[in-house]
This record gives structure tokens, sequence and C-alpha cells, in this order.
């Protein structure tokens, strides 16, 4: 995790905390709420109501989880990895236990359930504070930002996710099924889901490489072809280099022979190998000259010439 995502996490985790002892406490927060509670949105602005009516499912989990997981579904088959799906179910997994466990902690009611005026509503057996509505659409729809493979996409889909999130909250304010407060409290449980998944990386990548792993067994592991030799000796190098002659060149030559003969024998090491064999200047073809084939006017050299030869008597002398 980079210092600055560290940073908005710890500063989320304080104004959460901050929002709760408003509301415990019963500050001016709950006045506030009270307030737009009594202005009654819905029935200022009565023309919004059956357009929002369906705006507001975009924060349900049911639906919102279903078209998430099937744009992530697509991803995890192109790209082969199971990475996308794990980090949905983890994160609204661990939306579910915080938000969840908040809820039935604080047990505060609803705006319609209210039963004294001025008052916080808290532990009256409520599971209103902090919004689900509103939690459920910055993780859910976060999610589709934070797997974003380029910059830009996940610029886009951060602004995207942002103002649905921020039109759901207002959405249930404006229907009065939440306090303002509410609605505040489930952003910032929201983002601190989204901020906390890099945490949760490493134990992805282990349970993905698990759940491969037994995936293959029960499969059944592929047959390993034969090993390739890490070296090859140099008889073998030698018979391979000349049974590799192009066709139409003839059988080995003498040399090739008497040279394959001394490698196996120990007495001479085997050359060097090399990436092509018309490299090798002794192996490459050479016409047989007979000796009555010789050019005309050749004479050999005379005795005295050649090593370890005995001077020839001149002619006359």
């Amino acid at each position: 995790m980079t210092r600055t995502r560290l940073w908005l996490f710890w500063s989320s985790l304080a104004v959460y905390a901050a929002i709760v002892a408003a509301v415990v406490t019963t500050s001016w927060l709950v006045h506030l709420d009270w307030q737009l509670m009594l202005f009654r949105p819905y029935k200022q602005w009565p023309e919004f109501h059956a357009f929002l009516d369906y705006f507001v499912v975009l924060g349900q989990r049911a639906p919102t989880a279903v078209a998430v997981l099937a744009w992530l579904g697509w991803r995890a088959w192109r790209q082969h990895t199971l990475r996308p799906l794990f980090m949905l179910a983890g994160s609204l997994l661990l939306l579910n236990l915080t938000v969840g466990a908040a809820k039935i902690g604080m047990g505060r009611l609803g705006p319609h359930y209210a039963t004294e005026i001025g008052s916080n509503e808290m532990w009256a057996g409520g599971d209103i504070f902090p919004s689900g509505h509103t939690a459920n659409a910055v993780v859910t729809w976060g999610v589709v930002a934070y797997l974003a493979t380029t910059p830009r996409a996940r610029r886009t889909a951060s602004v995207v996710c942002a103002m649905v999130a921020l039109g759901v909250g207002g959405t249930t304010v404006y229907l009065g099924t939440h306090w303002l407060s509410d609605v505040l409290l489930g952003w910032v449980a929201g983002l601190l889901v989204l901020l906390a998944l890099p945490w949760f990386e490493p134990v992805v990548a282990r349970a993905e490489a698990w759940l491969l792993h037994v995936r293959d067994r029960l499969r059944g592991s592929p047959a390993a072809g034969p090993a390739a030799p890490a070296s090859l000796s140099p008889l073998a190098t030698r018979v391979s280099i000349v049974s590799q002659r192009p066709t139409g060149t003839g059988a080995p030559t003498t040399r090739d022979t008497r040279e394959m003969a001394r490698v196996s024998s120990g007495t001479a090491p085997g050359p060097a190998p090399a990436a092509r064999p018309d490299t090798w200047p002794h192996l490459a073809p050479r016409p047989h000259t007979a000796r009555q084939e010789r050019p005309a006017g050749h004479r050999r050299p005379p005795q005295s010439d050649r090593p370890g030869g005995r001077p020839q008597a001149r002619a006359g002398g």
C-alpha cells in the first residue's frame, strides 16, 4: 500500500469515528438530520420521484452485484485470471462484515420510524446507520475502477463511481429512507473498504494459486515430454553434424571417419559445437582429385624438400 493510500485510509477512519461521535452525542449533525427530514424533499420536488425510485436501484446489493459480476467475469475470462472475481467477492464480504456489524451494533431507527423529534434514535433496534445503499454503491462500482487496467480507464471509472455513489446517497435522503448522517457514514464506510483492498492482494494471489493447483490436479498433470540432454558428447556432436550434411554431398569423407575414430577412442578432444555445420571449414565438401587428374606440368617436390626424406643424387654427379 502506498503512503498516500495509507494516509487516506487513516484520515477516512478518523472521519468515520467523528461522524459516529457526532451522532451519539446528539450534536448539530443530528439537528441537521431532523431539519432535512421535516423538510420532506420528496414533497418539495415530486416530479423527480418516479425517476429516483429507479435510480436508487444502483445502490441495491443484488442488482449491482449481478451487473458487476457479469463484467468482471468477462474480464477474468479474457485475462485468464480469477483476480477480478476474488476481489469483488472479498470486497463485498468485507463490506457486509463491517457495515452489517455497525448497523446491528448501533441500532439506529430510520426517519420513517423515529419516535422523538430531536433524538438520535440510537440503540432502538434499527439497522439504518450507516446507509447500506450508499456504502454498497461506493464499493461495488468502486471495484470496477480499482481493477481498471489503464490510468485513463481508472480515472474515468473513478469519476463515474463517485457520481453514482453521491447520487444514490442523495436519493435516499430525498426519499426519506435515511438520515443525512447515515449517508455520510455510508460514503466513508465504502471508501474504507476500497482503501483496504491492497492489503488483501496477497491473500487473493494465494487463493488463486491454490485453486488453479487443485484444478490441475483434478484434470491430471500433462504428460511430461522427453527432457533434452544438457550437452552432447563429442562423438555424438560429430555424428550429428556429419548426419546433417545436405543431400547430394556424398558419404562422410575419410578425414571425417578418421576424426570420429579419434574422438571415440579418447585420443583427441571433440570439436567445439558450432551453430551451423557449414561453418566448419574442414567439413565443407571438397572435390576428390585423382593422381592421374592432376594438372599438366605438376611436379612432385624432390625428396630433399620433404620432411625426413633422403637427398637424391644429381645426374652426372
